[in-house]
């Protein structure tokens, strides 16, 4: 038996936890087990010292005073108050515009007159060269920009932030 199920069946029997047929094997085991009666001497110690400690409660009032506190600072404006709409919309127009921009050049790459009249588009896509879409120096330019753009919204949000910040200090 290890020393970890000893353990576990001392407190059961300290705590009065075990069962009437527990509790008499483990007596009969800290009678005869050196090892059983040094290991219940030293959990008993234990657990008379942790009886020993004096737990302090919260005083009755101490979820009225934790609240009258919390209540003497600023609550968070509703999301509607702090968030500018225009940003939000800003934002929306800019990836719009990214995806018509993708959709309008990839249009602009197929080759209507060699359209098949048995599809109900016309238009063969397996035949559409992806590579000048994708390698082209005009979409490698509007992608540059698209970056840029990204990273000057994302600088004036955190600027933004950081104004905001330093202004509640």
């Amino acid at each position: 038996m290890d020393k970890l199920d000893m353990e576990l069946r001392l407190w059961e029997y300290i705590d009065g936890l075990s069962t009437t047929e527990e509790k008499s094997v483990v007596e009969t085991l800290i009678r005869e087990n050196a090892e059983w009666r040094a290991l219940y001497q030293e959990l008993l110690q234990t657990h008379q010292s942790l009886a020993a400690i004096d737990l302090e409660e919260p005083s009755m009032r101490f979820t009225k005073n934790v609240m009258e506190e919390i209540a003497k600072y600023q609550i968070a404006p509703a999301a509607k108050v702090y968030i500018n709409q225009k940003i939000i919309w800003g934002i929306a127009a800019f990836f719009v515009l990214s995806i018509l921009g993708f959709l309008v050049y990839g249009f602009g790459q197929i080759d209507w007159s060699a359209g098949n009249s048995n599809s109900v588009l016309s238009v063969d896509l397996g035949k559409v060269d992806y590579g000048k879409i994708f390698n082209s120096t005009v979409m490698n330019v509007f992608m540059m920009v698209n970056a840029v753009l990204g990273l000057m919204l994302f600088d004036r949000f955190l600027n933004s932030k950081r104004k905001r910040f330093y202004n509640a200090a």
